[in-house]
């Protein structure tokens, strides 16, 4: 029997232990109501604010993957950093409460203004503390990872065994942990009867769209991977891409291509954190029309993207286009007031 396309993913990935903190596969579910709002394609989401393990969200499932490498050093607590509202903290805050592990957080302010009173204490914050994390308040100075790893030598020092999870859980295998993500849609499309001509989704801190791209180029060649910058910062965001695929493929032993890698402008407003008139359109159209709670950091911003793209004719009505939620919810709960005052009907 002919082996299906994406044999050589999985068989590469099985190379790499998970510690299994995530709840996989995520449903791939169809968006019946927002396709036929817009008038096509047809629209798919990938569910990966289903991962589980408090609230879920895309970063569970890279640090399945990361943070088997922590436990098989002995590592005795996580150190990572995000500004107020990370959905990527929450999620290590998650496991290490879940693994027994101290969790000490570089909370990161200045980078956005704050925009709502509650933005300080509500959504993901509130979620850290619940989690046990320790919370250290940092300037942001651009640099993603300084204070981060500043941190952990201070409690290397202390006697601690400490292990760095990167910014966004970004690194080459943050990356391979992501490209699991491709093996999952590459079966479950199938089993629905389609080939999706796009996987979109919104793009930050780069290792969710590397592991896309790497696992779309063993398993889903003719699958476009459409990242939508998030940050504000497209050229930044599509150079992280092309280091931690490089990266990842390495790890893999298969061949990476910048070609592939596709970082959509024009969607993230008027700068991170911020949303704007199109992303409360975007988490609008989600809730009533699919029930589906997008945060607007992320995933809001990313739909926004998916939808203007689509308005311009991108696809054809009858292309199948993939959109994967990355999660974030929580962090609609610290933006509520600026929602609210936005919303129709509020």
């Amino acid at each position: 029997m002919e082996q299906p396309l994406y044999s050589d993913l999985e068989n590469r990935l099985a190379r790499y232990g998970r510690v299994g903190l995530a709840n996989l596969p995520t449903p791939l579910q169809p968006l019946k109501r927002l396709t036929e709002h817009l008038g096509g394609p047809q629209l798919w989401v990938k569910r990966e604010d289903c991962t589980g393990l408090g609230f879920g969200g895309n970063k569970l499932r890279k640090l399945d993957y990361v943070l088997r490498e922590a436990l098989d050093a002995g590592a005795d607590t996580l150190v990572s950093g995000g500004v107020v509202q990370s959905n990527s903290q929450r999620q290590v805050a998650a496991v290490a409460a879940k693994l027994g592990l101290e969790c000490h957080l570089a909370v990161y302010h200045g980078r956005l203004k704050p925009p709502t009173p509650e933005y300080e204490t509500s959504g993901n914050v509130l979620l850290n503390k619940l989690f046990g994390a320790q919370l250290h308040h940092v300037p942001w100075t651009g640099d993603r990872n300084l204070a981060i790893r500043t941190l952990a030598e201070k409690l290397s020092n202390e006697g601690r065994r400490p292990y760095v999870v990167p910014y966004g859980v970004s690194n080459g295998l943050g990356a391979i942990g992501y490209a699991t993500t491709v093996l999952e849609i590459a079966r479950q499309s199938q089993a629905c009867g389609f080939a999706p001509r796009a996987v979109a989704h919104c793009s930050g801190s780069g290792g969710t769209q590397a592991g896309l791209v790497v696992g779309a180029a063993l398993a889903m060649p003719n699958t476009d991977i459409v990242g939508i910058d998030i940050d504000a910062e497209p050229d930044r965001v599509r150079a992280d891409v092309l280091r931690y695929g490089a990266e990842a493929a390495e790890m893999l032993g298969t061949s990476f291509s910048n070609e592939r890698v596709e970082v959509v402008a024009g969607h993230a407003g008027p700068a991170y954190g911020v949303p704007h008139d199109a992303t409360i359109e975007a988490i609008r159209l989600a809730g009533r029309l699919e029930a589906l709670v997008l945060d607007p950091v992320y995933s809001g911003k990313g739909l926004a993207g998916l939808i203007a793209m689509i308005r311009s004719g991108r696809w054809t009505r009858d292309d199948h286009i993939v959109f994967v939620h990355t999660g974030g919810e929580p962090a609609l709960f610290a933006y509520g007031s600026a929602l609210l005052s936005s919303a129709d009907g509020a």
